[in-house]
């Protein structure tokens, strides 16, 4: 029973190479700009969302054509700096995430038919050793490495009579 190919492509080595080399040109560039953050500094932090946008811009706009209503602690060129830091790079991650999520589901789609295939290799080695065809044990040997047995626990038979 043959499986459907879903995938059959071939990227050649420059274009991988070339992408590579801009990804990481790209993470150079940005680098002095972005920051790091733990999942505990993350928690901590308020989260501005698509919808949270306009409220932000709106404030920031209020803020500068009605500044008696600003508390002293505010700075409202910082607030400006920070929307408009968020809004340039929102750009870049969305493209970045869409990136991942096609070569996630391309490692996956390849990734899975080539097991497929090896599994379907593998049990026609297995099958070809235990009817002890010439050149199949040692494949078989080589290949069931990477499934080791474990052994199952004895459970003590009751005893009659208990």
């Amino acid at each position: 029973m043959g499986t459907q190919n879903q995938i059959s492509i071939v990227i050649p080595a420059d274009v991988l190479q070339q992408s590579f080399e801009h990804l990481q040109a790209v993470s150079k560039l940005l680098q002095p700009y972005l920051h790091a953050l733990t999942s505990t500094d993350r928690q901590g932090l308020a989260k501005m969302g698509d919808k949270t946008i306009p409220f932000v811009s709106k404030n920031l706009d209020y803020s500068k054509s009605n500044p008696y209503f600003t508390p002293a602690y505010m700075d409202v060129t910082e607030l400006e700096k920070d929307l408009n830091i968020a809004a340039g790079l929102t750009p870049l991650l969305r493209i970045c995430e869409q990136l991942a999520s096609n070569l996630d589901d391309t490692i996956m789609l390849s990734g899975s038919e080539a097991y497929v295939a090896a599994l379907a290799y593998y049990n026609t080695v297995k099958q070809a050793a235990k009817m002890s065809i010439p050149d199949a044990k040692p494949i078989f040997e080589d290949l069931q490495q990477r499934f080791p047995r474990t052994l199952k626990a004895k459970v003590p038979n009751e005893q009659a009579g208990n």
